[in-house]
């Protein structure tokens, strides 16, 4: 017993270590996962890289909806490509701060195309991660798919730190017109309040200097964890979903109550009860997700 205890400390003692002299660890996890080979977990899903400018490659997955599973072995991104003109909604996936476009939903169980991209530092894209460029990343796969979606509905979905990558002052001012339809999925208002109040960091305060020097170190990831995301949401004009689970330990319920009310659009917030223990990454378990989403979406296409 005595062993089991001295182990535990010692890889709780070892995260802000780590963390300290590999930063990219936060950008690099999950490990041993070939991305490039989304066949391996997902028979109807395809792998392809977007050139969001110069020296920067950044990858994405397309998952076919339900209806599609069947016509899709074998078939090659172009005709991946092509389907993204039948006329279904396509929904653009923004992951969190920890992870890579291998998070897979139900959502296209339910009849949507879902693409998920790992922004520039992220999964196996090239590049550094910045505020600027994961805003920059967002933007090109949105327009990327509006071009090739013949005019059906495209939603940016984003969870987390995702949430600012898609509501960031960037992505509503240079794209120069509202975007279809956005959901916040566990939405923050500042991410070095995030950070602050973390479970690890609660119960280990010298852990947050040593979880955030790499941070601010490591070129421009301290620009994700310092900027003010809320006052960005008053210049929302998008139609807009926000997901929230009141157990949330990582990103409290109330930040998602304090973006929804600090918003001029047309807004429906989605709580989570505790006891259903969702979290903050379990918001896709909800067997009703789809119809949520698919509520959602279809008032705004009436």
């Amino acid at each position: 017993m005595k062993k089991a205890v001295s182990f535990l400390i010692s890889v709780y003692a070892s995260v802000p270590v780590l963390l300290y002299l590999f930063p990219w660890i936060l950008v690099r996890f999950p490990f041993f996962v070939d991305l490039s080979r989304p066949e391996d977990v997902l028979n109807h899903t395809c792998n392809f890289y977007l050139s969001t400018e110069e020296g920067v490659s950044v990858g994405v997955w397309h998952t076919l909806p339900a209806s599609q599973w069947d016509d899709a072995l074998g078939r090659s991104p172009e005709w991946y490509r092509e389907t993204l003109g039948d006329g279904r909604p396509i929904i653009i996936y923004l992951h969190g701060n920890v992870g890579t476009r291998w998070d897979e939903s139900i959502l296209s169980a339910a009849g949507y195309h879902v693409l998920s991209v790992d922004y520039r530092g992220f999964g196996d894209s090239t590049g550094e991660p910045s505020e600027a460029g994961l805003t920059s990343d967002a933007l090109y796969l949105y327009d990327w798919v509006k071009k090739q979606s013949r005019g059906s509905l495209v939603c940016l979905w984003g969870h987390s730190l995702g949430s600012g990558s898609v509501s960031s002052k960037g992505t509503l001012t240079l794209h120069g017109s509202a975007v279809d339809a956005l959901i916040l999925e566990a939405p923050y208002t500042r991410i070095g309040e995030v950070v602050a109040i973390h479970p690890l960091i609660k119960v280990k305060p010298v852990t947050f200097n040593l979880c955030l020097q790499p941070l601010k170190s490591h070129n421009n990831i301290s620009s994700l964890y310092i900027r003010w995301f809320l006052p960005d949401v008053h210049t929302l004009t998008s139609p807009l979903l926000i997901l929230h689970s009141k157990d949330d330990s990582i990103v409290p319920h109330h930040m998602g109550q304090k973006v929804q009310h600090n918003t001029d659009v047309q807004v429906k917030m989605f709580s989570y009860d505790e006891n259903l223990g969702f979290s903050h990454s379990n918001i896709y378990l909800d067997p009703n997700l789809p119809n949520v989403v698919r509520e959602f979406l279809q008032n705004l296409t009436q």
